[in-house]
């Protein structure tokens, strides 16, 4: 009897120790191990239902470090976890478990299947303007870049600096958006290398540039421009070449001032033989800097050795694009031109040196301060059968049929025959001339328009 006792007695023992031991390995796999949290709620103990109904129950009280400094604090919100998320719980239930109670700390992040978007970027958004705002303090990198001064291309070595890279930060973020504390580590901006590829492939192009010399035409003197003649300096980024053409600016300024006839008085001799200065108009021509600069940079590019500056030139009034520039005889007036003597009220016209005109006119009123500008003007274009209309010195308007019309002030001042004027003597200038135009007789007007071209000078004394 004893022997059977002590047998039920073992066979008793093992069958609770098996009982337990399952028991055990149940109670293990079937239940978080004792440090293990998810987005930082601590679970151990809990099996996934358990777990997944205390992360939805959570007021969770999102808070962000960045390198262990707290940074921003959100206002404590619901998690979004619900019931459809268990089968979340149950794999990292599966994923974490052990045969042994382990007590090592772990931490997972999850992802409720149902998430307000709007919430997340606002977290998103207020982490990003922290990052933004602790960088207004911080000095930006510098890169290394290639410049060419004058002829001479060199590399200027990187800076280092600590401003965030935040988007490289704001990365990491969306990867532990979920935890309830979310520690980030600082990035920073790396400047680009002075042996990077980059900085070589600027070098490369720069030096492209070097060495150049280009003969610029204008009109018939050629002047030999060197890469430092039109660069002062030059950098090569993101694939294009910016310039700094200051040296050809002063080039263009000394080139104008040599042969330029925009703006500036003019030697004229007159038809009655004398020499005069006849003030700037709007007739003439010169270099526009900014077009300079197009062509040349360009040219320099493309390896060109000669350019013509014609396409460079500028004017004003009517014409923008500049008169006169084939123009080099006579002071840059030519020989073809138009010629009005306020003092004897006179007008004479000239093609190709030769006179096809001269007759008497009548200019603007003299005592209404309305006087036919003096200056060097241009035929702006011509017009017949037309009616001219204004106003006079007393404000009344007026309406006036004219056969011909060739204007050369935007204001309104130009030559047209005059078939209401009775007063046509050499004074009727003084007190009865005309608004400022150039009153021609109706007989004689027609072999002046005749004569005119557009944009042929016109020199008013």
């Amino acid at each position: 009897m004893k022997y059977k006792t002590k047998v039920i007695l073992y066979v008793g023992i093992a069958m609770l120790a098996f009982i337990g031991g399952a028991y055990f390995i149940y109670q293990q796999r079937t239940h978080f191990n004792e440090n293990v949290t998810i987005n930082g709620i601590n679970v151990g103990g809990l099996n996934a239902k358990e777990a997944q109904e205390k992360l939805a129950a959570a007021k969770v009280e999102k808070k962000v470090y960045l390198n262990k400094q707290l940074i921003y604090t959100a206002e404590p919100t619901e998690s979004e976890f619900s019931s459809k998320d268990l089968a979340k719980f149950e794999a990292i239930l599966k994923k974490q478990a052990t045969t042994l109670p382990n007590d090592k700390k772990i931490n997972y992040t999850l992802t409720p299947a149902k998430v307000d978007g709007k919430k997340v970027a606002s977290l998103k958004a207020n982490v990003e303007a922290k990052l933004n705002e602790a960088d207004q303090s911080r000095k930006a990198p510098v890169d290394a870049y290639a410049i060419l001064e004058g002829d001479e291309v060199k590399v200027v070595k990187e800076q280092t600096g600590n401003k965030y890279d935040v988007s490289a930060i704001l990365k990491e973020f969306s990867q532990k958006e979920g935890n309830k504390d979310i520690y980030l580590t600082a990035k920073y901006l790396k400047p680009v290398k002075e042996n990077s590829a980059i900085v070589k492939q600027e070098e490369k192009k720069l030096k492209e540039l070097t060495g150049k010399k280009i003969t610029y035409t204008v009109q018939k003197t050629e002047y030999e421009l060197t890469t430092a003649d039109i660069l002062t300096s030059a950098r090569y980024q993101a694939g294009k070449y910016q310039f700094d053409t200051q040296a050809l600016k002063n080039k263009v300024v000394e080139i104008n001032q040599k042969q330029a006839t925009l703006n500036k008085s003019l030697a004229f001799k007159t038809s009655e033989g004398n020499e005069i200065s006849v003030p700037a108009g709007t007739y003439g021509w010169a270099i526009s800097a900014d077009k300079a600069e197009k062509t040349l940079t360009k040219a320099l590019e493309n390896g060109e050795t000669k350019v013509d500056a014609k396409h460079d030139i500028y004017g004003e009034g009517y014409d923008t694009r500049g008169t006169g520039y084939d123009t080099t005889t006579n002071g840059g007036i030519g020989n073809t031109y138009v010629e009005v003597s306020i003092e004897k009220q006179h007008l004479w016209a000239y093609r190709d040196g030769q006179q096809v005109a001269s007759i008497d006119v009548v200019t603007g009123t003299q005592s209404t301060h309305n006087d036919t500008p003096k200056g060097v003007f241009y035929v702006m274009y011509k017009q017949t059968k037309t009616t001219l209309r204004g106003s006079r010195a007393d404000g009344s308007a007026y309406a006036s049929p004219v056969e011909y019309w060739v204007p050369f002030t935007l204001d309104g001042c130009g030559f047209h025959d005059a078939d209401w004027r009775k007063n046509w003597s050499n004074t009727a200038y003084l007190k009865e001339g005309s608004l400022g135009c150039v009153n021609m007789k109706p007989s004689e007007a027609a072999n002046v328009f005749n004569n005119l071209s557009q944009s042929e000078p016109v020199v008013i004394y």
